[in-house]
């Protein structure tokens, strides 16, 4: 924000997303996903809420700057409002004819509020160690390391074919969880691998923020960020009752329900040791409806004739 030529490269991050799309798979175990099986129901009350967040936080957005912003449209305010998958979106803004970069700074500043706001309140608070299934430790076997990276890499490699989103985290998430659910147990990962990991993703984070992209449409970022806080509350009072009906550590639902990227409250989960598995669950669930459900409930919404 100061001017700095910083920059960062795109196969890092990619990395990162790897190692830690891995790390969280592990976490998978038979134990664990029979947990995660009785939570269904809680799982999709957290997308429909979701949905609803979104789609209230866009109709505000709209209901705020319409009138003094020239030029924006329906499409703008609905496509910066969804909570997650802040590429996919700007992608569906720009197919909408919308304009992208206050779609994709509203998600970024949303994204980097809560990444800050949300695991400084959880170590404030000495919320730490609640972790409903811990994992059993696995050592590190560098064969096995091998051949464990070989087969998420091949996992990535396919959800990239496919054209899904986010594939550096999504596939060696999926390759993961599926081994270890299946009691196939390879290696664990170094300690740090994961801390560089999560470092160039948040050098991945933090460089968009350039003075530029801050000294444009400042009013539309204060608002976004107004609207995060907001969010953050609210959601923080849904997770209450949800803990409420599940039984399940307070901490663990605001994670699981927070409107934060799934890989930053995954990472604190597990920094934390807040129930990696459940958190990851819930986001990874929300991020997947997110996905699927977003256009089309625009081109009901908006475009289709009486």
């Amino acid at each position: 924000m100061r001017g700095a030529p910083t920059l960062s490269w795109n196969p890092f991050r990619d990395a990162g997303q790897w190692v830690i799309g891995t790390a969280l798979g592990l976490y998978f175990t038979p134990q664990v996903t029979a947990l995660l099986v009785s939570l269904w129901w809680a799982i999709g009350l957290g997308i429909v809420w979701a949905l609803l967040l979104g789609f209230a936080f866009g109709r505000w957005l709209h209901w705020v700057h319409a009138p003094r912003m020239e030029g924006l449209d329906r499409a703008t305010t609905y496509f910066a409002g969804p909570i997650g998958g802040a590429s996919e979106m700007t992608l569906l803004a720009e197919r909408a004819m919308a304009r992208t970069d206050l779609v994709a700074s509203a998600h970024s500043l949303r994204v980097l509020i809560v990444t800050v706001v949300v695991p400084f309140v959880m170590q404030f608070s000495g919320w730490h160690g609640l972790d409903v299934a811990p994992t059993f430790a696995r050592q590190l076997d560098w064969q096995g390391l091998a051949l464990l990276a070989l087969c998420t890499g091949a996992g990535a490699g396919v959800m990239k074919l496919m054209k899904r989103p986010n594939p550096w985290f999504l596939g060696p998430f999926l390759v993961a969880m599926v081994l270890t659910m299946n009691e196939v147990t390879l290696s664990g990962i170094p300690p740090w691998l994961s801390n560089t990991a999560q470092m160039v993703i948040g050098v991945s984070l933090g460089v968009r923020f350039t003075a530029s992209f801050m000294h444009t449409a400042p009013r539309w970022l204060a608002s976004v960020a107004l609207a995060t806080v907001v969010m953050i509350v609210v959601c923080a009072v849904f997770a209450e009752g949800l803990a409420w009906l599940t039984g399940l550590p307070l901490p663990t639902m605001m994670l699981s329900t927070s409107p934060g990227g799934i890989a930053e409250m995954a990472i604190t989960a597990k920094v934390l040791q807040l129930g990696v598995a459940v958190v990851s669950a819930f986001q990874v669930c929300r991020l997947v409806a997110i996905l699927l459900l977003v256009q089309p409930i625009y081109y009901w919404l908006y475009i289709r004739k009486p």
